[in-house]
């Protein structure tokens, strides 16, 4: 069964004239609580901040006050710098509470890799942190040869090339046969 546009209820003009007194109504909440926000301020500042009087006073009572008032910014400083310090912290937190939520969703993007390189020890220090303590040194686990046994294993026998022949000949007719061609004028 095919589907029927639905037409709305409220017309246009209509939904214009509720748009429009939406926002004037939002424009008026804003006003009203910037305005509040204004007269709290005002309030606030007038309860921590006494008015100063300095009409009148001497030197002497100038100084004081001066003192005063520098100890007062002393403290609100020290305050400011706590909850500084606070503040940071607790960013820090989220923003690593943030990083192990995404890993545990698996949404973890990963960061460009480079090529680095690393000596042996250098990536085992850094797996094993302190742990390691032996250093890798490949060429010592080799298997060590020594010149003289390979020479041992060889022995080089310079000796007559034709005996070598009269050995390998085997059968009495090659030898014969290497004999015979060796010297054409015996027969």
């Amino acid at each position: 069964m095919p589907e029927v546009e639905r037409k709305s209820k409220i017309t246009a003009s209509r939904k214009l004239m509720l748009k429009s007194l939406m926002l004037a109504k939002a424009k008026e909440c804003w006003e009203q609580e910037h305005e509040e926000r204004e007269t709290e301020k005002q309030r606030y500042l007038s309860e921590r901040i006494p008015t100063l009087q300095t009409r009148g006073l001497s030197l002497s009572a100038l100084q004081d006050l001066c003192r005063e008032l520098h100890a007062k910014v002393e403290v609100v400083d020290e305050e400011r710098y706590d909850i500084e310090a606070k503040c940071l912290h607790n960013t820090r937190e989220i923003k690593d509470l943030k990083l192990k939520v995404l890993d545990l969703r698996g949404k973890f993007k990963r960061p460009p890799l480079r090529r680095v390189r690393v000596s042996a020890d250098a990536m085992l220090r850094a797996l094993l942190g302190s742990k390691h303590k032996v250093s890798m040194d490949l060429r010592a686990n080799l298997k060590s040869v020594k010149k003289e046994d390979t020479e041992k294993e060889r022995p080089v026998e310079v000796g007559d090339w034709r005996k070598n022949v009269e050995a390998m000949s085997g059968m009495e007719g090659r030898k014969k046969m290497f004999d015979a061609a060796k010297s054409p004028t015996s027969q």
